[in-house]
């Protein structure tokens, strides 16, 4: 026999499962559209949101999988405004020898690939100079500024 609840005459079973509230499926820890990410280099704009408690978002990832890995640049929504970004660390399970960060971490860049700040705050994985440089392309989009304005290297 169901319980029944009368509310607002109304009269509604409870049979139904309590649990639609909490999530049944394990968080992803890859990055994909609409993932939560932190801005980790000093740009006005990183700063504001961080500081408002509402980090970017991602809206695209440039490749042909859609899930963002270290390195890749990404498309995101940031105080109303749409920023491109690099990937320079994530949560997910990495190949080996490339570190495991506990967030996802993005630099946001300008279209030509130059960073908008001018530091990063957290250590980069030394194999990104590797990945970077070989998507640099001479005289369009060069992402080796990105390694000069980095402090520490894991």
């Amino acid at each position: 026999m169901a319980l029944q609840v009368q509310n607002f005459a109304r009269i509604i079973p409870l049979t139904v499962p309590f649990c639609r509230s909490f999530h049944q499926c394990q968080t992803l820890n890859q990055i994909q559209l609409l993932t939560r990410l932190r801005v980790v280099d000093n740009s006005p704009i990183g700063k504001e949101a961080m500081l408002e408690g509402r980090p970017p978002k991602c809206i695209h990832v440039y490749n042909k999988t859609g899930v963002g890995t270290i390195g890749d640049k990404v498309l995101v929504a940031i105080k109303g405004q749409k920023k491109k970004a690099v990937i320079i660390g994530c949560k997910q399970k990495q190949k080996p020898l490339i570190p495991k960060f506990d967030s996802n971490n993005i630099v946001l860049i300008e279209d030509n690939g130059s960073p908008i700040g001018t530091r990063i705050h957290v250590p980069m994985p030394s194999i990104l100079r590797k990945i970077l440089k070989d998507r640099s392309v001479a005289k369009k989009i060069d992402f080796t500024k990105l390694l000069s304005i980095a402090t520490k290297f894991v």
